[in-house]
C-alpha cells in the first residue's frame, strides 16, 4: 500500500497563525501535525508517502525533506489551486498507479493510530474502507447516513440537516477504482471535487466500500479551540521524560517533559506539559495542558492550556495566560498598569504589551 497526505489547505481557519505558518506544521505537544500523520501512517507499515502540497509547498518540503528521518520515501505532488479531496486524488494518479492507498487529511489527529485499520483493509476484498465518528456537529462535515445492517446508504458533504451524527474522519482507504469515481463526478456547490461523492459514486456502482466507526477521539485541528484539544490529548498520551535541567528549587510534577537543553529554574511547572528544546523558564509557573516549544524564555510569568511556538519571549506578566495560541517570535511583556485576565491567539513576530 501506498500513503497519501493532503497538506495543501490555507488554514484562514487558523488565522493569524497560518498568515506565515502552514497549518499542518503547527506543533501538538511539540511535534507538527503534520510529522504525526507521517509517523501513523509509518507505524503501520507503508513507506512510499505522497504529500499533496499547495501554497505552503516551500514551507512543507524543507520541513519534512524526503522522509529519511522517518525511515519513508516522501514524493510531493502539487495542487495548483484547492479544488477539493477527490481533485487531489485525481491529480496523484502518477503516484499511485494501482497501488492500494490510505489518504490521511495532514491537520487530523487520530487516538490510536491506523495500523489496525490498515491491515484489516489490507486482508479484505473492500475497494474501499471510510472511518467515521459521532460528533456533535455533524453539519460542518460529510455525514455517512447508514442502511439497517451497516451498510452505507449515501453520503453527504456538510448538509444543513444532517441524516445523522456520523462524520467522516479525515482517512480514507482505497483501491484503484476511485481513480475511476473522481474523474466521473462533478463540482459541487462549492465548486470542489467532494470525495463524498466520489464515495457514493462507489457505493452506486455496487463496489464495496466498507464504514468503520471509530470509538476513541479524533480532532481536526483546524481552528484554535481545536488546536487546544488535540493538545491536550495527545499530553496526557506521551512518554514523559525529562533530558533537559531543572534546578533543586523547581517543583516539576512526574507528568512534564523537558527536552534536551531545556532549563527549569526557580519554577514550578504541572503536567501534563511539555517544555521544549533549549527553551528557560525563569522564576514562572506553567501549568497543566501547555505546550511550550524549542528556544522559548518564560520569565516572571504564569502561563497554562496553551501552546507557544518558538523564538517567543514572555516576561513580567501579572496575571495568568491561558487558553492561548502564540505564535513564533512573538514577544510578551508587562505594560505599566493594573494587570488583567489574558486569552490570546498571537501570529508569529507579534508584541504585545499587557496591560
Amino acid at each position: 500500500m501506498k500513503g497519501l497526505i493532503l497538506s495543501g489547505g490555507k488554514g484562514t481557519r487558523l488565522y493569524p497563525l497560518t498568515y506565515s505558518k502552514a497549518k499542518q506544521l503547527i506543533p501538538v505537544a511539540n511535534k507538527p501535525v503534520l510529522f504525526r500523520v507521517i509517523e501513523s501512517i509509518r507505524d503501520a507499515g507503508i513507506t512510499d508517502i505522497g504529500i499533496v502540497v499547495g501554497q505552503t509547498a516551500p514551507e512543507i518540503m524543507e520541513a519534512v525533506g524526503r522522509g529519511g528521518r522517518w525511515g519513508v520515501q516522501i514524493t510531493y505532488i502539487p495542487q495548483p489551486e484547492p479544488k477539493g479531496l477527490a481533485h487531489a486524488v485525481q491529480i496523484s494518479e502518477e503516484f499511485l498507479g494501482d497501488d492500494r492507498f490510505v489518504m490521511f487529511l495532514g491537520d487530523n489527529v487520530i487516538q490510536g493510530g491506523i495500523s489496525p485499520l490498515i491491515a484489516e483493509f489490507a486482508g479484505s476484498a473492500w475497494n474501499s474502507q471510510i472511518v467515521l465518528t459521532r460528533i456533535a456537529h455533524p453539519e460542518q462535515y460529510g455525514v455517512a447516513e447508514l442502511n439497517s445492517d451497516g451498510s452505507i446508504k449515501r453520503l453527504i458533504e456538510k448538509p444543513k440537516e444532517p441524516p445523522s451524527d456520523l462524520a467522516l474522519v479525515g482517512i480514507y482507504m482505497f483501491d484503484h477504482h476511485v481513480l475511476q469515481a473522481v474523474k466521473e463526478i462533478k463540482p459541487s456547490w462549492r465548486d470542489e471535487y467532494e470525495i463524498t461523492d466520489a464515495i457514493q459514486w462507489l457505493v452506486d456502482h455496487q463496489f464495496a466500500v466498507h464504514p468503520y466507526i471509530h470509538r476513541g477521539w479524533w480532532i481536526d485541528t483546524g481552528r484554535p479551540d481545536d488546536m487546544l484539544e488535540a493538545n491536550d490529548l495527545v499530553l496526557e498520551e506521551i512518554d514523559y521524560r525529562v533530558d533537559g535541567y531543572v534546578d533543586s528549587q523547581s517543583q516539576v510534577d512526574r507528568r512534564v517533559t523537558v527536552e534536551r537543553g531545556a532549563e527549569i529554574i526557580n519554577s514550578v511547572v504541572r503536567g501534563p506539559s511539555i517544555i521544549g528544546e533549549n527553551t528557560r523558564i525563569v522564576n514562572s509557573y506553567i501549568g497543566p495542558f501547555t505546550s511550550i516549544y524549542h528556544h522559548v524564555l518564560v520569565e516572571n510569568s504564569e502561563i497554562e492550556h496553551s501552546i507557544v511556538l518558538e523564538h517567543t519571549q514572555i516576561q513580567d506578566i501579572q496575571g495568568r495566560i491561558q487558553d492561548s495560541l502564540i505564535g513564533r517570535h512573538a514577544v510578551i511583556s508587562r505594560s505599566p498598569t493594573k494587570p488583567t485576565s489574558h486569552k490570546l491567539a498571537l501570529g508569529d513576530y507579534s508584541q504585545v504589551g499587557i496591560l
